[in-house]
């Protein structure tokens, strides 16, 4: 992992990707000025921010991560919120599922 913010390898990225740190700001819902205290290594990314860059950089989040100096461990490469949506969504129809059964068994017996 990088000790401090990368700041050139960021501006080469961001060079290579036809896009400045205007619109890395803009993308991460950022103020100029803390956009450029983040390449300072005044400012700390957020792991939706190492996301995000992830994607506008073209580069894997756990590389944003160790190029940003980050101290703590940031969780494998972004998942497919799609994806995480639908588990979700499949684990609550088994809980409501499951809570409709409850239901039926107790007013059975309250007969």
């Amino acid at each position: 992992m990088a000790l401090f913010f990368d700041k050139d390898w960021f501006d080469t990225r961001l060079k290579a990707v036809h896009l400045t740190r205007r619109d890395l700001a803009a993308a991460l819902c950022l103020s100029e000025a803390q956009m450029e205290e983040v390449f300072k290594d005044q400012r700390e990314l957020s792991l939706r921010e190492v996301v995000m860059l992830g994607a506008l950089l073209d580069k894997p989040a756990s590389e944003i991560a160790n190029r940003a100096g980050i101290s703590t461990p940031v969780p494998g490469e972004a998942t497919d919120p799609a994806k995480d949506i639908r588990v979700m969504k499949e684990r609550l129809d088994r809980i409501e599922r499951v809570l409709a059964e409850l239901v039926a068994m107790l007013e059975k017996t309250k007969l």
